[in-house]
């Protein structure tokens, strides 16, 4: 049976909450349906870095110590506002919904000792919008010893699978975090490949004051350390196999020492590319196409030095296909609700590491 389902999605990013309507059973996709976004202020912005920071002494998912507990309720807020900014401009009322996936805002991500942390009332959400929320969607992979990411895999296969094409096919999210999704006919592998946008943003908003490389132009303009890139890549991350996720802030240690901003920001770029590259002799073999959506995909500099460094294969932006590359993971999270509620899995073993396929998620009711 296909279902309304909304996705929600605030990324490692810390730009906003993505919105995007789907019709769905949880296998294939029957209809997209309109997008939306509500981004995050400036304040709101730096209380979330405030929360990052303050997360990595947390040791108990359910803790809000601090400053957490105003960041949690910003989360809430800035998605209950997007939900009904969403709901007016397409005419829409909360009984045309039959579920929300909703994510809510990765601050920690420890798979080693079992614990994820996204915060966000789903609970106060639902009686805000008056529609049942999924969420809690990464804890049941984690308990079970999963990785707990990169958890859109199943939803880049059913988009994959619409493609009329040859495979092996790589889809690549390039967010806070990189990851790919590897279809290959019956086969899925997916991993997180190293930094996406997070040292770059980072770098521009230290060096900057921006909040990120607007078309990847600034970038453009660099030169490009090869030799601090060949030593980033000999991190013990990178040569291990698949499935192995990442939390924003494992590569923050790295130091450029003392660019000039073009010249880090280039660096920074083609590291990310780099190490998304980096994967292709882990994988069973070598892809074909290489489809990239997130905020990287508009990163046109990115781009053309990952096309550098995968060989042949081909490399396009998800939106060339018809895909809404800024609203897929808002997509995927609208899909993995109707799978929580059919209790199909969410994760297998090749995609997060979890010992068998999982389903996830907990429903809270308006």
């Amino acid at each position: 049976m296909m279902l309304t389902a909304l996705g929600l999605m605030s990324g490692t990013s810390l730009d906003g909450a993505d919105v995007a309507l789907i019709e769905t059973d949880g296998k294939q996709v029957k209809a997209f349906g309109p997008t939306g976004y509500r981004a995050y202020h400036a304040a709101e912005r730096n209380l979330l870095r405030q929360a990052l920071s303050e997360a990595v002494h947390l040791t108990q998912r359910d803790a809000r110590p601090g400053v957490l507990a105003e960041a949690e309720r910003v989360v809430t807020r800035a998605h209950a506002e997007a939900v009904a900014t969403f709901l007016a401009q397409n005419r829409m009322r909360p009984e045309d919904i039959d579920i929300v996936g909703f994510h809510g805002q990765t601050v920690l991500h420890r798979p080693e000792k079992r614990l994820t942390v996204q915060i966000g009332d789903a609970p106060a959400l639902a009686k805000a919008i008056h529609i049942p929320v999924m969420h809690d969607f990464r804890a049941a992979d984690v308990e079970a010893g999963g990785q707990g990411a990169p958890f859109v895999p199943v939803y880049h296969r059913a988009l994959a699978q619409s493609l009329d094409r040859e495979g092996p096919i790589v889809v690549v999210n390039i967010g806070g975090v990189s990851n790919i999704t590897y279809v290959d006919s019956d086969t899925l592998i997916a991993c997180d490949t190293g930094p996406g946008n997070a040292l770059l943003d980072d770098f521009m908003y230290r060096t900057m004051n921006q909040a990120f490389d607007a078309e990847g132009k600034f970038a453009a303009l660099g030169k490009v350390d090869e030799a601090w890139i060949a030593r980033a890549l000999e991190l013990p991350f990178f040569a291990l196999p698949p499935p192995k996720s990442l939390d924003r802030n494992d590569f923050a240690a790295l130091k450029l020492g003392d660019v000039a901003p073009a010249d880090g920001a280039a660096t920074l770029t083609a590291f990310t590319a780099a190490a998304i590259a980096r994967v292709i002799p882990l994988l069973p073999r070598r892809p074909r196409s290489w489809i990239v959506c997130g905020g990287g995909a508009r990163n046109l500099t990115m781009l053309r030095m990952l096309r550098e460094r995968v060989g042949s294969a081909t490399v396009e932006a998800a939106e060339t296909l018809g895909w809404a590359s800024d609203a897929i993971e808002a997509q995927a999270f609208g899909f993995l609700a109707v799978r929580g509620l059919k209790g199909l899995p969410l994760s297998y073993p090749a995609t997060t590491g979890v010992p068998m396929p999982m389903t996830g998620g907990v429903i809270a009711r308006p």
